[in-house]
């Protein structure tokens, strides 16, 4: 029987380096939050493939629904001969997505994807040639989206030159000494320095950054963003991909700010584990790409697409908005429990809906982040049977992402193993 120490020389034989793995776990099978890997050994999911899963694994409506479009046909090239499931979920993404204006969609399959053609769609709209994206924020590992994210390490590290007209402002982090009146003031000096607000092309904003560490751009910045872009005929594009689909207590976060985005980007739990991801825009601006200009040979495959309307049953029938907001107070009451016996070590508990993070600092200063911390939590939860996932600027925050499906009981068994793995690696 292959062991996951066994599975992972092979794997370490055959794989690139580049593509590693957090843990050295392979998974035999999963139902909602837990996961089995080889050996037996159980653990709850805190991390659900990165914000993927928010139907929890192995929902039976996804496995009946994928199964017998199997069953049928797998593949048949959306823009050669579509199908039915398509449209059908194109009908309804467009009528989920903020605001009131008519709207069209499209399909890719990653979310990387679905940036690069907001990009080309921003760019064959508006005539411009310039992107200004964040400083944190995450969009991708393909040249273009590597040059929008706003970390060097580990994502653009070796990779460049990355493609130009590109620009970066600060995103507004109180935590950190940034504050929404300097990161706009920041945006108005780069649109008098670097590059002419008639030459923008989109502004493109997570409204909750995901790798950049969890940090929230607040309602009235998000309004501040539209006004601007509306005042220089600017495209906005809200980043949703790790945002979406109830993951927030909300479809999109966006929503929150009453405003309505150009163009939205989804995917990660837009199929329950599917590869699938979507742009989502304003009518007009979609329909300014040419035919045959966007699209991919896998994008919006059938089997992609069931799983997508039946993640939206899922989110509707089983009510995964409220859910998340119970979560994020169940999380948010254990975690600053935990905030107030180590006020010097644990500096903010931040997040909206099953989208929740702990941000880690020395001698109780923020401007002293505390990776080395985050590390040894990471390394040790699968002792505590939890998958943990890490992110941020400075990689010292803990983010967590479970199932929005998840039962009580694993919720309040989780929290408490990560309550006791914490407190055992504070007194080690």
């Amino acid at each position: 029987m292959a062991t996951n120490i066994s599975l992972q020389q092979r794997k370490q034989t055959v794989f690139a380096k580049g593509q590693g793995n957090l843990y050295p776990v392979y998974v035999s099978h999963g139902k909602n939050a837990e996961l089995w890997d080889v050996e037996g050994n159980r653990y709850l999911d805190f991390g659900t493939g990165i914000a993927v899963c928010n139907t929890g694994h192995a929902h039976p409506d996804i496995v009946e629904a994928v199964t017998g479009q199997m069953e049928k046909f797998s593949h048949s090239c959306v823009m050669i001969n579509p199908y039915e499931s398509a449209v059908a979920l194109a009908e309804k993404l467009v009528e989920l997505a903020p605001g009131d204006s008519a709207k069209k969609a499209m399909f890719v399959t990653t979310g990387a994807e679905a940036v690069e053609n907001a990009v080309k769609v921003a760019r064959a709209y508006t005539g411009r040639r310039g992107i200004i994206a964040f400083n944190g924020g995450f969009h991708g590992r393909t040249n273009l989206t590597m040059g929008l994210t706003g970390k060097v390490t580990p994502y653009k590290d070796h990779f460049g030159p990355f493609a130009g007209d590109i620009y970066h402002a600060p995103f507004p982090n109180t935590l950190h000494g940034i504050s929404e009146k300097q990161s706009l003031a920041a945006l108005s000096t780069l649109m008098k320095v670097d590059i002419s607000p008639k030459d923008v092309a989109a502004i493109i904003i997570e409204p909750i950054q995901g790798e950049g560490g969890f940090y929230v751009a607040s309602p009235a910045f998000l309004q501040a963003l539209r006004a601007l872009c509306d005042e220089h005929d600017i495209l906005l594009i809200c980043d949703e991909i790790q945002s979406g689909f109830a993951r927030t207590g909300r479809m999109f976060y966006t929503q929150a700010a009453g405003i309505e985005p150009d163009l939205i980007t989804m995917a990660k739990g837009i199929a329950g584990g599917i590869p699938l991801s979507a742009v989502v825009g304003k009518a007009d601006v979609m329909d300014s790409a040419p035919i045959g200009g966007l699209g991919g040979t896998y994008g919006g495959s059938p089997l992609g697409c069931v799983a997508g309307l039946a993640v939206l049953d899922i989110i509707h029938r089983e009510n995964l908005c409220n859910r998340a907001m119970m979560i994020e107070r169940q999380f948010k009451e254990s975690l600053n429990a935990l905030k107030s016996r180590y006020p010097d070590v644990i500096a903010e508990v931040r997040g909206h809906g099953a989208m929740i993070a702990i941000e880690l600092m020395q001698h109780g200063e923020p401007s002293q982040p505390n990776p080395q911390l985050t590390k040894a939590i990471i390394s040790k939860a699968l002792d505590y049977g939890l998958i943990l996932l890490a992110c941020g600027f400075y990689g010292n925050v803990i983010r967590f992402l479970p199932p929005l499906t998840i039962d009580e009981a694993h919720l309040r068994e989780g929290l408490e193993q990560f309550s006791a793995l914490f407190e055992e690696v504070m007194t080690a």
